[in-house]
Protein backbone atom coordinates (compact mmCIF):
# COMPACT_ATOMS: atom_id res chain seq x y z
CA UNK A 1 0.00 0.00 0.00
CA UNK A 2 1.60 3.16 -0.80
CA UNK A 3 0.37 6.30 1.50
CA UNK A 4 2.32 9.59 0.53
CA UNK A 5 4.33 11.19 3.03
CA UNK A 6 2.40 14.12 3.92
CA UNK A 7 -1.30 11.37 4.78
CA UNK A 8 1.54 9.27 6.64
CA UNK A 9 2.31 12.37 9.18
CA UNK A 10 -1.48 13.05 9.40
CA UNK A 11 -2.50 9.42 9.79
CA UNK A 12 0.50 9.45 12.40
CA UNK A 13 -0.57 12.36 14.28
CA UNK A 14 -3.86 11.05 14.76
CA UNK A 15 -2.59 7.88 15.87
CA UNK A 16 -1.05 9.88 18.86
CA UNK A 17 -3.93 12.46 18.92
CA UNK A 18 -6.02 9.38 19.64
CA UNK A 19 -3.65 7.98 22.31
CA UNK A 20 -3.57 11.21 24.35
CA UNK A 21 -7.20 10.03 25.52
CA UNK A 22 -7.02 8.70 28.88
CA UNK A 23 -9.15 5.48 27.86
CA UNK A 24 -6.24 5.09 25.89
CA UNK A 25 -4.34 3.50 28.62
CA UNK A 26 -6.40 1.34 30.52
CA UNK A 27 -3.51 1.31 33.88
CA UNK A 28 -3.99 2.66 36.88
CA UNK A 29 -2.45 5.99 36.34
CA UNK A 30 -3.66 6.30 32.61
CA UNK A 31 -3.93 10.67 32.28
CA UNK A 32 -5.11 12.70 29.86
CA UNK A 33 -2.19 13.64 27.28
CA UNK A 34 -3.88 17.17 26.85
CA UNK A 35 -4.33 17.82 30.42
CA UNK A 36 -3.80 21.65 29.77
CA UNK A 37 -2.87 24.35 26.82
CA UNK A 38 0.90 23.42 27.64
CA UNK A 39 0.23 20.03 26.71
CA UNK A 40 -1.42 21.19 23.57
CA UNK A 41 1.34 23.31 22.59
CA UNK A 42 3.65 20.34 23.43
CA UNK A 43 1.64 18.05 21.13
CA UNK A 44 1.37 20.76 17.95
CA UNK A 45 5.32 21.08 18.20
CA UNK A 46 6.04 17.74 18.45
CA UNK A 47 3.89 16.88 15.34
CA UNK A 48 5.11 20.36 13.32
CA UNK A 49 1.53 21.70 13.30
CA UNK A 50 1.71 24.92 11.24
CA UNK A 51 0.37 28.09 11.98
CA UNK A 52 -0.28 27.76 15.25
CA UNK A 53 -0.60 30.92 17.09
CA UNK A 54 -1.54 31.81 20.77
CA UNK A 55 -3.94 28.80 22.19
CA UNK A 56 -5.91 29.08 25.24
CA UNK A 57 -8.84 26.67 26.77
CA UNK A 58 -10.65 27.17 24.15
CA UNK A 59 -8.58 25.48 21.83
CA UNK A 60 -7.99 22.85 24.26
CA UNK A 61 -11.38 22.03 24.44
CA UNK A 62 -12.25 22.06 20.41
CA UNK A 63 -8.98 19.83 20.14
CA UNK A 64 -10.31 17.46 22.71
CA UNK A 65 -13.63 17.10 20.83
CA UNK A 66 -12.10 16.36 18.29
CA UNK A 67 -10.12 13.53 19.41
CA UNK A 68 -13.29 12.50 20.67
CA UNK A 69 -14.82 12.43 17.06
CA UNK A 70 -11.30 10.66 15.43
CA UNK A 71 -11.62 8.07 18.35
CA UNK A 72 -15.12 6.90 17.35
CA UNK A 73 -13.64 6.51 13.50
CA UNK A 74 -11.29 3.96 15.01
CA UNK A 75 -14.18 2.07 17.23
CA UNK A 76 -16.21 2.18 14.09
CA UNK A 77 -17.57 -1.66 12.74
CA UNK A 78 -17.41 -0.43 8.86
CA UNK A 79 -16.59 1.74 6.37
CA UNK A 80 -19.81 3.41 6.02
CA UNK A 81 -19.96 4.84 9.43
CA UNK A 82 -16.30 5.83 9.59
CA UNK A 83 -17.03 8.07 6.14
CA UNK A 84 -20.04 9.52 7.59
CA UNK A 85 -17.99 11.00 10.81
CA UNK A 86 -14.68 11.34 8.58
CA UNK A 87 -17.13 13.52 6.48
CA UNK A 88 -19.18 15.13 9.33
CA UNK A 89 -15.11 16.43 11.26
CA UNK A 90 -14.00 17.38 7.58
CA UNK A 91 -17.10 19.84 6.55
CA UNK A 92 -17.23 21.18 10.29
CA UNK A 93 -13.51 22.41 9.56
CA UNK A 94 -13.74 24.12 6.50
CA UNK A 95 -11.33 22.68 4.26
CA UNK A 96 -9.96 24.40 1.97
CA UNK A 97 -6.71 22.50 -0.40
CA UNK A 98 -3.93 24.22 -1.33
CA UNK A 99 -0.59 22.67 -2.53
CA UNK A 100 2.36 23.95 -0.54
CA UNK A 101 6.06 22.82 -0.20
CA UNK A 102 7.63 24.13 3.31
CA UNK A 103 9.58 22.99 5.72
CA UNK A 104 12.05 21.10 3.53
CA UNK A 105 9.48 18.85 2.59
CA UNK A 106 8.60 18.64 -0.83
CA UNK A 107 4.78 19.43 -2.60
CA UNK A 108 1.63 18.09 -0.69
CA UNK A 109 -2.18 19.30 0.05
CA UNK A 110 -2.74 21.25 3.50
CA UNK A 111 -6.47 20.87 3.86
CA UNK A 112 -7.04 23.12 6.21
CA UNK A 113 -8.01 27.17 5.78
CA UNK A 114 -5.45 29.60 6.06
CA UNK A 115 -6.05 30.81 9.47
CA UNK A 116 -7.73 27.91 11.20
CA UNK A 117 -7.75 26.80 14.49
CA UNK A 118 -5.28 24.38 15.80
CA UNK A 119 -8.64 21.66 16.27
CA UNK A 120 -9.72 22.97 12.53
CA UNK A 121 -6.23 22.08 11.03
CA UNK A 122 -6.44 18.74 12.89
CA UNK A 123 -9.86 17.36 11.63
CA UNK A 124 -9.61 18.89 7.82
CA UNK A 125 -5.53 17.10 7.77
CA UNK A 126 -6.01 14.04 9.60
CA UNK A 127 -9.65 13.72 8.85
CA UNK A 128 -8.31 13.53 5.30
CA UNK A 129 -5.70 11.28 6.13
CA UNK A 130 -8.63 8.92 7.34
CA UNK A 131 -10.49 9.45 4.22
CA UNK A 132 -7.81 8.48 2.27
CA UNK A 133 -7.29 4.65 3.86
CA UNK A 134 -11.21 4.80 3.40
CA UNK A 135 -11.12 5.10 -0.09
CA UNK A 136 -8.65 3.07 -0.40
CA UNK A 137 -10.21 -0.12 1.01
CA UNK A 138 -8.11 0.28 3.96
CA UNK A 139 -10.71 1.07 6.76
CA UNK A 140 -10.25 -2.05 8.55
CA UNK A 141 -6.13 -0.88 9.34
CA UNK A 142 -7.83 1.61 11.74
CA UNK A 143 -7.38 -1.06 14.82
CA UNK A 144 -7.05 -0.78 18.96
CA UNK A 145 -4.68 -2.96 20.66
CA UNK A 146 -5.40 -6.33 21.28
CA UNK A 147 -3.57 -6.66 24.74
CA UNK A 148 -6.22 -6.78 27.55
CA UNK A 149 -4.80 -3.90 29.45
CA UNK A 150 -4.09 -1.78 26.46
CA UNK A 151 -6.73 0.67 24.14
CA UNK A 152 -4.27 2.78 22.18
CA UNK A 153 -5.16 3.28 18.56
CA UNK A 154 -2.52 2.62 15.40
CA UNK A 155 -3.02 1.41 11.76
CA UNK A 156 -1.57 -1.17 10.71
CA UNK A 157 0.60 -1.05 7.86
CA UNK A 158 2.15 -4.40 7.49
CA UNK A 159 1.63 -6.57 4.04
CA UNK A 160 -0.46 -9.45 5.66
CA UNK A 161 -2.53 -7.22 7.75
CA UNK A 162 -1.48 -9.17 10.94
CA UNK A 163 -0.57 -6.11 13.31
CA UNK A 164 -2.61 -7.10 16.51
CA UNK A 165 -0.46 -4.38 19.31
CA UNK A 166 0.30 -1.04 19.43
CA UNK A 167 3.54 -2.26 19.50
CA UNK A 168 5.05 -5.52 19.81
CA UNK A 169 7.94 -4.83 22.07
CA UNK A 170 5.88 -3.56 25.07
CA UNK A 171 2.32 -5.20 24.36
CA UNK A 172 2.65 -7.74 22.01
CA UNK A 173 5.98 -9.24 23.66
CA UNK A 174 4.67 -8.58 27.10
CA UNK A 175 1.51 -10.83 26.26
CA UNK A 176 3.81 -13.87 24.55
CA UNK A 177 6.18 -13.66 27.34
CA UNK A 178 2.75 -14.13 29.80
CA UNK A 179 1.16 -16.90 27.46
CA UNK A 180 4.89 -18.87 27.48
CA UNK A 181 5.06 -18.85 31.70
CA UNK A 182 1.40 -20.27 31.49
CA UNK A 183 2.28 -22.88 29.22
CA UNK A 184 5.17 -23.96 31.20
CA UNK A 185 3.40 -23.72 34.50
CA UNK A 186 0.74 -25.67 33.17
CA UNK A 187 3.79 -28.51 31.87
CA UNK A 188 5.42 -28.42 35.22
CA UNK A 189 2.05 -28.98 36.71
Amino acid sequence: MLIPHDTRIALDTVVDLVNTAPEADTGEDAADGLADVEALYDFARRHRVSGVGALGERDLRAVREVRTRFTEVFATPDARTAAALINQLVAAAGTTPQLTDHDGYDWHVHYFAPGASVADHLAADCGMALAFMVVAGEHDRLRRCEAPDCRRAFVDLSRNRSRRYCDSRTCGNRLHVAAYRARRKEAAG
